[in-house]
């Protein structure tokens, strides 16, 4: 009879169901993409286009992203100087906003250089790209080739094993999913796929995505690697708190899509040409001194 009763209490009052696990944002395609900061005011508007000029000012629009900007003919318009054009870093040779400079680049082909620039110069991983397509005149060849020879080709670049381990991984699975060695099709996808798709493969993380997404498939992402994320948490664009993923999100949404190819491009040069010298200027509401990181 008491086991009757506690049957009967049980179907009644069924114990609470214990929350199921989340699964680990292990992935790209797994990061939610809300705000992770709703309250967190800055940057505004007025002063992410405030701080584009002032950097423009400064350095000029980057010669070495020129040939990108020339394919993104919604990006908010660049302040002409009276000759009617931007001018490039040196300030010699002007950037005629909207001027096309060259083909598009291949999806592949950015997505390898991207990985072939982790934890190195620009100078060197340009090098080790060079190598890369001088040694092995197709990705076929790349992907019939012994691992130690890919390793050679891009030693320059440091990490070989890594990356070359990387790159190997990626055309294999490109040959078994796809059938063959291309990426275009992610020009017909949407961003939240493109996301999804690339994270699939090993060694390919959210700043390398952001990177492809933003110069060879001309989306409006606004990649977040170390430089630009102590430069965002020292003027306050994040909370102190904030780290690299969070930045990432937010500054996604706080920054208008017509203004995030260039504010990166800047920032990224900005960081670049101050390094050396203990110190960079941001423009903000006044042009403000921060010390250099770290």
């Amino acid at each position: 009879m008491q086991n009757r009763r506690k049957r009967k209490q049980s179907l009644l009052h069924p114990p609470p169901t214990p929350p199921s696990e989340s699964p680990k944002p292990n992935s790209v395609n797994q990061i939610p993409t809300v705000d992770p900061y709703p309250n967190h005011p800055r940057p505004t508007p007025d002063e992410c286009r405030s701080v584009r000029n002032d950097l423009l000012a400064l350095h000029g629009f980057p010669k070495q992203f020129a040939k990108y900007r020339s394919h993104r003919p919604n990006l908010d318009p660049l302040p002409l100087l009276s000759s009617g054009s931007a001018q490039c870093p040196d300030k010699s040779e002007p950037f005629t906003d909207g001027e096309a400079c060259g083909p598009v680049e291949s999806v592949l082909d950015g997505l390898v250089s991207t990985i072939l620039s982790q934890n190195t110069t620009d100078l060197n991983s340009q090098k080790a790209f060079a190598s890369l397509k001088s040694d092995f005149p197709t990705w076929e060849h790349v992907l019939a080739a012994e691992s130690k020879a890919l390793e050679n080709a891009i030693r320059c670049g440091g990490l070989a094993p890594t990356k070359a381990s990387c790159i190997k991984n990626l055309l294999s699975c490109l040959i078994e999913k796809k059938g063959k060695l291309c990426l275009e099709y992610l020009r017909e996808l949407s961003v939240n796929e493109i996301k999804a798709e690339l994270s699939q493969f090993k060694g390919i993380g959210p700043k390398t995505v952001a990177c492809v997404l933003m110069f060879q498939l001309q989306q409006d992402d606004f990649p977040v690697d170390t430089h630009i994320f102590q430069i965002a948490k020292a003027v306050g664009w994040v909370p102190e708190r904030a780290d690299t993923k969070r930045t990432y999100l937010h500054l996604n949404q706080r920054i208008p899509n017509e203004l995030k190819f260039d504010l990166n491009c800047l920032l990224f040069t900005h960081d670049h040409n101050f390094a050396a010298c203990g110190s960079f200027l941001l423009g903000r509401d006044d042009v403000v001194l921060i010390s250099a990181f770290a």
